[in-house]
């Protein structure tokens, strides 16, 4: 098997549907397998799996397993030499995807993941077009990406205690120690269908900022060198207190403060899976251009 698509979703079917919908062509292939992991979900989306995808991979959860528990057992799983990641709000814009894909990894014998070029926004972009070439880079976006299925069983899975947010960046210090890159390829486009702007207004944005604040916080104790650590975790600490508290933003502040009390709570796993970088590594780390998370085409 040269390729598996793999896609974890949770009560979002009719996000669900056009991700599928998009990927009828590539499907055909006989060197392509699907694997779909479903959440639990309550809104008839294991239903409809069952109902139109039942020749594919599925994986039914009764019980809530959470997003990261889901990932790790989709990329264990998978069978393909190479593993394309897709949330399932998410689809390919560019024509000519799995062939770009494997050229970039021929190309790049050290490559462990491919960070794709995304592009964040309810509506389709009208410019397709990037003129970037490819480039390491410090990490990948979960949105968009594809493995290398053999870079993949080289280090720990994703943490499943992280929860949500930074287990990508978990995963791309690990490869850094083990001697591998991540590269980002713009000549494959991730429609991520998400309305950013709107997200402050969700029910979900404390947790969602608690989640992103802790997961940076857990990467510095667990990866960057001791005397790196206090300088960085306090400005970044004040930062967020100076730009969310000090303007009176009360979610975000509890949200602050819930973070802060998730790393004591962790601390024992924290120092169990430390694995911090030399200053070698360290130092081409902090060299690396930084991971391209949105792509804005008003650029080009």
């Amino acid at each position: 098997m040269k390729f598996s698509i793999v896609i974890t979703t949770r009560n979002r079917l009719k996000d669900l549907k056009i991700t599928l919908k998009s990927l009828g062509k590539i499907l055909v292939r006989n060197d392509i397998e699907l694997l779909i992991c479903d959440d639990a979900s309550i809104d008839g989306t294991q239903e409809f799996l069952k109902e139109k995808y039942s020749e594919h991979h599925l994986i039914l959860n009764k019980k809530s397993k959470g997003l990261i528990a889901n990932r790790n057992t989709l990329n264990n799983l998978a069978k393909g030499e190479y593993i394309i990641s897709l949330d399932d709000d998410a689809h390919f814009l560019t024509e000519n995807v799995v062939e770009e894909i494997e050229k970039c990894f021929v190309e790049n014998p050290t490559c462990a993941v491919q960070s794709l070029r995304i592009f964040w926004g309810i509506e389709t972009p009208n410019v397709l077009v990037e003129k970037d070439t490819s480039q390491i880079c410090k990490g990948f976006v979960g949105c968009g990406h594809v493995w290398r299925k053999k870079a993949w069983d080289e280090i720990p899975n994703y943490p499943q205690w992280f929860v949500f947010y930074g287990e990508e960046d978990f995963a791309s210090f690990q490869l850094l120690k083990e001697g591998w890159e991540v590269i980002y390829n713009p000549k494959v486009l991730v429609h991520h269908r998400v309305d950013i702007k709107s997200r402050k207004k969700q029910k979900d944005y404390r947790l969602r900022l608690r989640r992103s604040l802790r997961s940076g916080w857990y990467l510095y104790l667990l990866f960057y060198p001791i005397k790196e650590i206090p300088r960085r975790f306090l400005y970044t600490l004040w930062i967020q207190v100076k730009k969310k508290t000090f303007k009176g933003d009360v979610k975000a502040t509890l949200a602050i403060i819930q973070a802060l009390l998730d790393i004591f709570y962790n601390i024992p796993k924290l120092s169990k899976n430390s694995n911090r970088l030399t200053k070698k590594e360290f130092k081409l780390y902090q060299e690396l251009p930084d991971t391209k998370l949105y792509w804005d085409p008003n650029k080009e």
